[in-house]
Formats: C-alpha cells, sequence, structure tokens
C-alpha cells in the first residue's frame, strides 16, 4: 500500500517529486508567514501551478482537499508542531506530534506524512522526543500503508545564528540522515549540503531511501534554481522547497522553473525563462 501512495508523490517519467511546503505557520514564527497570509490564495496559485505534492498541516490540508478533480497535487501532511525556530529561544523546547496522525492522514486522504528529526547544539532532548515521535508513528505508518518522510535537520548553534539557521556540515548531515533511514524512513528530506557538489554523499548514505531536498531560506532566484541543477544531477530524488517560492514574486513561474529542471531537465538559464 505505501506504493500505491508513494505513486502518487513521484512523477511517472522523472521518478522525482516536487513537494512544495506551506506548513510555516504550524511553528509560530511570524517572519514564518510571508506569502502565506492569506492561505487560500497561496494554495490555490500551487494548485494552478501543480506540482506533485504541496506539504500542510491538519488545519489547512482542506484547502487542498477540497479542489475538485482528478489531478491536482498530492497531500503531503505535517504531523509534528514544534517551537525550535525563533532568534530568541524560550525557556522550554518542544516537538510534539498532533494524536493519531496516520489515522488524521488517511481521512485527509494524504498521501504520505512528514515528522522532524532535529539534532540542536545542547539540545539533546529535542533530538529524543524526535526520536520518540519516529518510533511512536512507525509501527502505524506501516500498518495502515503511509509512507513516512522523516526531515533530519542540523541546526547552527543559535547564539551564532539564530532563527532557522541550518548547518550545512555533512559530518553532521551525513550520520543524522543514515540515523532517519535507520528509524524507517520511506522518504528523506534534508539540507544541502554547504557544497553541494558533494551531494552524492547524502544519497550514498541514505542507500534506498529516495532523498528529497529542503530548501532553505530565501535566497536570489540565480542561486536557487543553480543550486537545484547541481543538486538533481547529484542523485537528489526532488526538492521540497517552501519559502523560495511561497515568497517570491512570481510563485506560479518559479515552481514552473523548479519542476522544469526536476522533472525535464532544464539548465538553471533555461528554467529562468519561466521567471519572464
Amino acid at each position: 500500500m505505501k506504493t500505491f501512495r508513494l505513486n502518487r508523490l513521484f512523477h511517472p517519467t522523472s521518478g522525482r517529486c516536487f513537494d512544495v511546503a506551506v506548513d510555516h505557520g504550524f511553528f509560530n514564527e511570524r517572519t514564518f508567514l510571508g506569502g502565506i497570509e492569506n492561505m487560500a490564495a497561496a494554495v490555490r496559485t500551487l494548485v494552478e501551478a501543480a506540482p506533485d505534492a504541496i506539504q500542510l498541516t491538519v488545519g489547512q490540508a482542506p484547502l487542498l482537499q477540497s479542489f475538485q478533480g482528478r489531478h491536482k497535487p498530492s497531500l503531503v501532511l505535517r504531523t509534528d508542531v514544534a517551537n525550535v525556530y525563533g532568534v530568541e529561544l524560550p525557556r522550554a523546547l518542544f516537538s510534539r506530534m498532533i494524536a493519531d496522525p496516520v489515522e488524521q492522514a488517511l481521512r485527509l486522504d494524504a498521501a504520505c506524512i512528514v515528522v522532524n528529526l532535529f539534532r540542536i547544539p545542547d539540545q539533546p532532548e529535542i533530538s529524543d522526543q524526535c526520536i520518540q515521535n519516529i518510533l511512536t508513528v512507525k509501527p502505524a505508518c506501516d500498518r495502515y500503508g503511509m509512507p513516512l518522510m522523516i526531515e533530519p535537520l542540523v541546526f547552527q548553534p543559535n547564539a551564532k545564528a539564530g532563527g532557522y539557521m541550518v548547518d550545512g556540515d555533512p559530518d553532521k548531515i551525513l550520520p543524522l540522515v543514515r540515523q532517519a533511514v535507520e528509524l524507517g524512513a520511506d522518504i528523506i528530506k534534508a539540507d544541502p549540503t554547504d557544497d553541494p557538489g558533494i551531494y552524492h554523499r547524502v544519497v550514498e548514505i541514505a542507500g534506498r531511501v529516495p532523498v528529497l531536498v529542503r530548501g532553505g531560506g530565501r535566497a536570489p532566484d540565480e542561486e536557487i534554481l543553480a543550486r537545484t541543477e547541481t543538486l538533481v544531477a547529484q542523485g537528489a530524488a526532488g526538492i521540497v522547497y517552501g519559502r523560495n517560492v511561497i515568497q517570491h514574486a512570481n510563485p506560479a513561474g518559479m515552481t514552473r522553473a523548479l519542476m522544469s529542471i526536476v522533472h525535464d531537465g532544464a539548465t538553471a538559464q533555461e528554467a529562468a525563462n519561466f521567471l519572464q
């Protein structure tokens, strides 16, 4: 049954996936809301641009699933909520799973669920909570045939780079990706390495599990397109981008530009034509 749902995520020709993440409102950070203040409009724009999937929360998933027809993007359901992204971290950090996540995903006709695996300096309790979340949800995913996407995320020290600053050090990313595989991930969603040209090492360490690359913070168009071209060439099975799509002046154009790289093998220069 997992294969049936995975078939809804991955393109039948390229075998890759472009998932647009629009779950940022889950994390109680004002800066995350840029471009998605009006969620109904944001989701409508993305549906019309037709990526493979849209990543949403339980509260917003009905916006996608209310569209009629067979050809709308698949739903990837975010199942955990955390408070780890602030410039100044609160006294107590948490990562909590929604109740009955797989049952909620089934009711919402999700093709996949996603859960975090944090590595935050000096915060081992958060890693423990993430692992407990995964260990709890994994048997239900297997029982009901729900693909499990695990998101290994390495943070820089908050005092150095507070507020959602990821660490692209491969020596930190590689073991966390491997841990996600060992915990039973069906899909990995991992950060790009500082040098995108060595991303094949992340793909290799994940083995048979497809790796989708996170988009991270907002970056110039040329950088995002060139990085995506390199990462796909390095063997990535697709991308999960959020703010670089939804905060773009032309979200539909950026979606189509990225899809041309992911599915059609376009160069960054060719993809840029969709932004004209």
